[in-house]
């Protein structure tokens, strides 16, 4: 990582230290609050609508969202910003039509493979638990390393150990009050991280654009990306294709198809209240992309004002450097080095406070998904509360221990937001299919259900380290044409689809037994 100066000094460090324990108090506090798998995973199902919109926001509005989203801001320009229009209208008209998520809450299930078991059976739940899981947690697998970039960054420990150690102690502090307190703990805490984080990213822009001055900002995008940086449909820049992949990813996926996003609309107390929760959930949807996109592209305005930075992240040729890990660390560094001493902690208390609520809910998420959609039905649901929060609480901690091991290994090859929604594509290419298929479409069949959620497989040719394995360099020359992570990711998407229609005709159900379409309770 790049060495700048930064502003981060002790007195940050006492403030993001006892933020920090903070938080994880409250957790430790709400564990006696847990009576079973319901209060564990969704809270009861108690949530009302301003602390779901919070929550909901808090979670998705994590570190990794702000870094990835800085990231597309610092090599994209203004024209990042149809990412965040599209995450914001999407959930808005999903509140006003009730599209896939009302019905899921109708029938009360806990995760969206317990919708594939009343759909198409215990065995295609069993099947697309198990792809879910395996998906999210490789969807979660670059967390680690966001963060650890932040930290190297924000504060100038530039030496690995040191990194190494303070994201070991967060994913311990994660890990103790996740598995200790569940959704109750993540509710409460996100909800005070939502309002820190909001205020410390309205402060840094209030700061930038005081210090940097719009025509310079606009002045700079100009420069660097040309008509690009402000055109999304521009060859040049992201191109049709990559704003179609944005709509369904940053758009529909997340907002309704993903598996955390369900179960902030599971944990709500009533219909009414979700529509409720996407119509105002929109607008935080919308700033979570919006304000780190807008510091990232003052991140690029200061940096070409200083020779150093200059050097370090703008190529040759103008443009930015292509290296994602170097792109990723211009946002942090920004920020050490335009926020003052003691703002710049309550900043970092707020981004790290969202790096726990992220790894919180996803841990969370994740466990209880192999609980309760892999073990359970496979032994006929004969599991007690106790055992299964126990092996909740054990995968917590496994999984923790594979994030921290894959974040150090992989190599990322990719821009930040494009790994995740590759990686996460591996389960919703196959998820949206069963879901709209299945809640629209009477004919939608079982077999069609294991060929939509076998096809998602093919998303892993959109990972960089996996096409450099496999000489894909090759196929794109035959075709004449690059291959980017949104073409794959549409094909596979557009595969799943036709495999589903494909296979609910030529197979249709004949009438699964009734023991297999309920619910493993």
């Amino acid at each position: 990582m790049p060495s700048l100066e930064t502003n981060f000094s002790w007195l940050d460090w006492g403030i993001v230290a006892c933020y920090l324990l903070g938080t994880v108090a409250v957790g430790l506090y709400v564990n006696r609050f847990i009576r079973n798998m319901s209060d564990y995973v969704v809270a009861g199902r108690a949530v009302r609508t301003w602390l779901a919109v919070a929550t909901m926001t808090g979670s998705e509005l994590g570190l990794v969202t702000v870094m990835f989203a800085a990231q597309k801001g610092f090599t994209g320009g203004f024209s990042a910003f149809h990412i965040a229009v599209v995450a914001g209208v999407v959930p808005l008209v999903v509140g006003f039509t009730g599209f896939i998520v009302v019905p899921l809450r109708r029938l009360g299930v806990m995760t969206i493979p317990q919708y594939y078991g009343i759909r198409f059976g215990q065995g295609v739940r069993v099947y697309g638990g198990i792809l879910l899981a395996a998906a999210g947690i490789l969807n979660m697998g670059m967390f680690l390393k966001a963060g650890a970039i932040f930290v190297t960054a924000l504060t100038g420990l530039n030496e690995p150990v040191h990194v190494n150690i303070v994201m070991t102690v967060l994913i311990l502090l994660v890990l103790i009050y996740t598995t200790l307190g569940g959704m109750v703990s993540v509710i409460i805490t996100d909800y005070i991280q939502f309002v820190v984080l909001s205020f410390g990213l309205l402060l840094a822009c209030a700061i930038a654009v005081g210090q940097l001055g719009w025509g310079t900002i606009v002045g700079a995008v100009q420069e660097v990306h040309g008509e690009a940086g402000f055109n999304p449909a521009h060859e040049g820049g992201f191109g049709v294709s990559y704003m179609a992949w944005m709509l369904l990813t940053a758009g529909l996926v997340s907002s309704t198809i993903w598996q955390t996003a369900v179960m902030r609309a599971s944990s709500v107390e009533s219909e009414a209240v979700v529509r409720s929760l996407y119509k105002w959930s929109s607008v935080g949807f919308l700033i979570r992309f919006l304000l780190p996109q807008f510091l990232g592209i003052c991140a690029l305005t200061y940096f070409m004002g200083h020779p150093e930075a200059r050097a370090l992240f703008l190529a040759t040729d103008g443009g930015v450097v292509n290296n994602p890990e170097l792109t990723m660390s211009a946002f942090p560094h920004f920020l050490g080095q335009i926020l003052p001493v003691g703002i710049i902690g309550i900043v970092g208390a707020g981004m790290l406070a969202a790096f726990m609520s992220t790894h919180d809910s996803y841990l969370l998420c994740w466990a209880s998904v192999i609980v309760e959609d892999v073990v359970a039905p496979l032994r006929g649901g004969k599991m007690s509360t106790r055992s299964r929060l126990l092996l909740a609480r054990v995968l917590i901690v496994l999984i923790g221990i594979f994030l921290l091991v894959w974040s150090l290994w992989y190599p990322l090859g990719q821009d930040l937001l494009d790994y995740m929604m590759i990686s996460g594509a591996i389960y919703f290419t196959g998820a949206l299919a069963l879901l709209v298929l299945g809640i629209y479409w009477k004919g939608a069949s079982r077999v069609g259900a294991y060929m939509a959620l076998t096809a998602g497989g093919l998303a892993v040719l959109g990972l960089t380290p996996v096409q450099e394995l496999i000489g894909f360099e090759r196929l794109e020359n035959w075709l004449g044409m690059e291959l980017s992570t949104a073409h794959v990711g549409l094909f596979v998407t557009a595969l799943a689809l036709m495999l589903m229609v494909l296979g609910s005709l030529l197979f249709p159900d004949k009438g699964l037994p009734a023991e297999e379409r309920e619910v493993a309770s």
